[in-house]
């Protein structure tokens, strides 16, 4: 009886002793400003590592400064990051295999406020422009229309009033905002290094 209480009390104290698990990584948050005001997005690198890894390195060569949003439907999306103010697309690296299937199996969907490449109808055609969605999107998820859907690779956390203000600009053919809505910066904060 005495050993098995020893026993016992070694198994706690061994228990106890055990290391902490280890504290998720804080995920990448990147700042825009825009002509309108700032909001920041919390990107999601487990859900879509090439698209995040991607979308950072666009951030990190300030490819997105100067960039518009170059195309506004207020009952569905906001696109930018790859025109200037003229309409003129600015140059991008490769574009990027399609992650929306393992997105969505993290739980990411086209919902308000999420982020998401904008691609051509190849699915894996993605490069720098991406489109935070002002609705309820689903028909985006994966499979989508065409097989492949859209993937989202974060939210914004904060500022969803500036993105509400590019939402509710007027716009000109092509869904050109009449005045262009500028991204003066956009930099990363939180989750990497600057």
């Amino acid at each position: 009886m005495r050993l098995r209480a020893c026993l016992l009390a070694l198994a706690a104290l061994a228990a106890s002793a055990q290391p902490a698990p280890p504290k998720p990584a804080a995920r990448p948050e990147v700042v825009f400003t825009t002509t309108l005001g700032s909001f920041t997005v919390e990107l999601d690198p487990a859900a879509a590592p090439k698209t995040t890894a991607n979308f950072l390195s666009y951030v990190k060569k300030g490819h997105y400064k100067g960039t518009t949003f170059h195309r506004v439907i207020a009952n569905f999306m906001i696109q930018g990051g790859g025109m200037d103010p003229q309409g003129r697309e600015k140059p991008t690296d490769a574009p990027i295999p399609n992650e929306a299937k393992a997105a969505l199996g993290h739980g990411l969907r086209n919902v308000p406020y999420s982020i998401a490449m904008a691609r051509t109808p190849d699915p894996d055609s993605a490069t720098s422009q991406f489109f935070i969605n002002v609705r309820n999107n689903a028909f985006l998820d994966y499979p989508g229309q065409d097989g492949a859907g859209y993937c989202v690779f974060g939210t914004v956390v904060k500022g969803m009033d500036t993105v509400d203000k590019i939402r509710d600009v007027k716009t000109g053919p092509g869904d050109q905002p009449l005045q262009p809505v500028v991204i003066t910066d956009a930099k990363l904060v939180a989750g990497g290094k600057p």
